[in-house]
């Protein structure tokens, strides 16, 4: 999980730093954190969106000009071709629904991850898809600017 922490620093959101990784067999194939697609100016630098309208953490995900760590470890996978089916998900903080959507599509066998997230639909739809979701007990991440 140590990993994933490290890898959230490489975030710009200015709301949440959220790292992940895949990894098989003990070792990593993929990692992402939240930011911006290649070549879009970082949040950091033009302003967030979510944070402009008001738009409370777990709702309205389409109004944000990143995306998650678990889609950006997914793509990273993809654009290297590398296969993630049976993978293990390591994360900072536990998936939205959107995030859980694709990652039960794309295989993922089990999610761990250390800090919460205010979205019950996506352990129920990772619940039904049998995708195991386990909490660590190390120490939690925090969102940007939480001591």
């Amino acid at each position: 999980m140590e990993i994933a922490r490290v890898v959230a620093t490489r975030s710009t959101c200015t709301r949440r730093q959220v790292g992940a990784l895949l990894a098989q067999n003990r070792q990593i194939l993929a990692t992402g954190y939240n930011g911006v697609p290649r070549g879009l100016r970082h949040c950091d630098e033009r302003g967030c969106l979510r944070a402009e309208l008001g738009v409370p953490s777990g709702e309205r995900h389409e109004l944000c000009r990143g995306l998650h760590a678990e889609q950006n470890a997914i793509i990273q996978a993809a654009y290297h071709g590398i296969a993630i089916q049976g993978s293990e998900l390591y994360c900072t903080h536990q998936p939205c629904v959107v995030c859980a959507k694709m990652l039960v599509n794309a295989g993922i066998a089990v999610i761990h991850f250390a800090g919460g997230y205010p979205d019950t639909l996506a352990a129920e739809v990772l619940s039904e898809a049998a995708v195991s979701l386990v909490p660590h007990a190390g120490r939690p991440s925090r969102p940007v600017g939480e001591g």
